[in-house]
């Protein structure tokens, strides 16, 4: 696995995931935009958004009181204090939906995801010379991963197309010096 990929299973319990999903399919979801493409996911953000239109991050809506207790959670398990964690963003992947390779914007340090309702396997890539080298990882729901030195900042990861309804708790910390709108 690459190195600073941190994985715990169960960091919630059935009946808490159960709630959370509740709660989640009532938020205000919209489709992923990235210069002017429309994703087969949809997202909502707290704390902070990253505009992919070229605007950068601004601030948006405060963490719902609900979710505070996961994101303290989700800190202890890397470590950190809650309040560390300033960005959190909910991911719903609908039957068929996934996300290409990407790595994570470099506004953003930390990154500590937590999978909810369906297992999702995180696919890993880096550049090594001529080829890639890879690694796989099953997130199991209600499972978290942190995301930190070589894994955040060398690797890039992916998830294949989901074969059930999945939501995701995408929670980030500012990189140091980070310029905020």
């Amino acid at each position: 696995m690459p190195e600073g990929l941190v994985y715990r299973e169960a960091l919630i319990g059935e009946a808490e995931e159960r709630s959370l999903a509740e709660r989640m399919a009532t938020l205000p979801f919209r489709a992923f935009e990235f210069q002017n493409y429309l994703g087969n996911r949809r997202t909502v953000s707290f704390g902070w958004h990253y505009g992919f239109d070229g605007s950068g991050l601004s601030e948006t809506a405060p963490m719902p009181d609900w979710l505070i207790p996961v994101r303290d959670r989700a800190a202890a398990f890397a470590g950190l204090e809650g309040t560390a964690l300033v960005h959190a963003l909910i991911i719903e992947y609908a039957p068929g939906a996934g996300i290409g390779w990407h790595r994570d914007r470099p506004v953003f340090g930390d990154v500590l995801g937590i999978s909810l309702c369906a297992p999702a396997r995180l696919r890993f890539r880096r550049k090594a010379g001529e080829r890639w080298e890879r690694a796989n990882l099953v997130a199991a729901p209600r499972s978290a991963y942190l995301l930190r030195g070589p894994a955040r900042n060398e690797w890039e990861h992916s998830i294949p197309v989901l074969e059930a309804l999945r939501y995701s708790i995408t929670f980030r910390t500012l990189r140091a010096g980070t310029t905020r709108r």
